[in-house]
């Protein structure tokens, strides 16, 4: 699973509708359709991204840096 950052409104497979903005954690494939609509960028990361430029990741568990 990876956790991506919303560029546009998306509903996900189970009907729940997600804004812009958020963030999510989608699996290999549901992110690889995100990207080729454009609903997220290839930039996008959290927990587990590699952790360099403005998006990383500062949520639970982070190392404050």
């Amino acid at each position: 699973m990876v956790y991506v950052k919303l560029e546009s409104d998306w509903t996900d497979g189970n009907g729940v509708s997600h804004s812009a903005g958020e963030s999510v954690d989608v699996d290999a494939a549901t992110l690889a359709t995100l990207q080729a609509e454009g609903i997220v960028s290839e930039q996008s990361h959290g927990p587990g991204g590699d952790g360099k430029g403005p998006d990383k990741w500062a949520g639970p568990g982070s190392s404050g840096v």
